[in-house]
């Protein structure tokens, strides 16, 4: 359980943060990094679920608490005295998550060009949100793909026929627009 009564801890101050098991890395390390992305991700979901109600709002906040799971995945890595108690991700994350893919992408409009980020303001945050970064587990890495895969999907939903898809630069106007 956690219990934080003081945030401001000053342990940081010398350029590095602790893990879970209690070793403390550099702020530019890799793994530091990755849980800064996948934090960073989740304060996205936080966002796209404001602008979103219903089953998408649900979906989105199960994403949210997978995150954290994904997070102390990260932070406390197999065998340290405190990954054992720690939930790894697997294949049955992987597997409800090209389940929710699949779903997803039921009556979709197959693409015929890229697609350029933006749109409604759901699709926008859901482009936002499809980032992944190294993880240990090789699980959190295949999690992340796919919840970009999502991500992707889900913001093409929230468009419909209105995304703004790509023109190549040969078929563009070569002057650029008047400001």
């Amino acid at each position: 359980m956690v219990h934080l009564d003081r945030i401001t801890t000053r342990t940081g101050d010398d350029g590095s943060t602790a893990l879970g098991d209690g070793r403390r890395l550099p702020k530019d390390d890799i793994l530091v990094q990755a849980l800064g992305a996948v934090d960073e991700a989740n304060a996205v979901f936080g966002c796209l679920r404001q602008v979103v109600d219903g089953v998408e709002a649900d979906l989105i906040l199960a994403l949210q608490q997978e995150l954290f799971d994904l997070g102390a995945d990260l932070c406390c890595p197999p065998g340290s005295p405190v990954g054992a108690m720690v939930h790894r991700l697997g294949k049955a994350e992987i597997t409800a998550m090209e389940d929710r893919i699949a779903a997803a992408n039921a009556g979709v409009a197959a693409m015929t060009s890229f697609v350029l980020p933006g749109g409604t303001a759901a699709a926008a945050w859901g482009h936002a949100a499809r980032r992944g970064d190294p993880a240990i587990n090789s699980a959190c890495l295949q999690y992340l793909n796919r919840l970009s895969d999502l991500c992707f999907i889900h913001a093409r939903r929230a468009n419909g026929a209105d995304e703004v898809l790509w023109i190549p630069a040969s078929r563009r106007q070569r002057t650029p627009p008047a400001i």
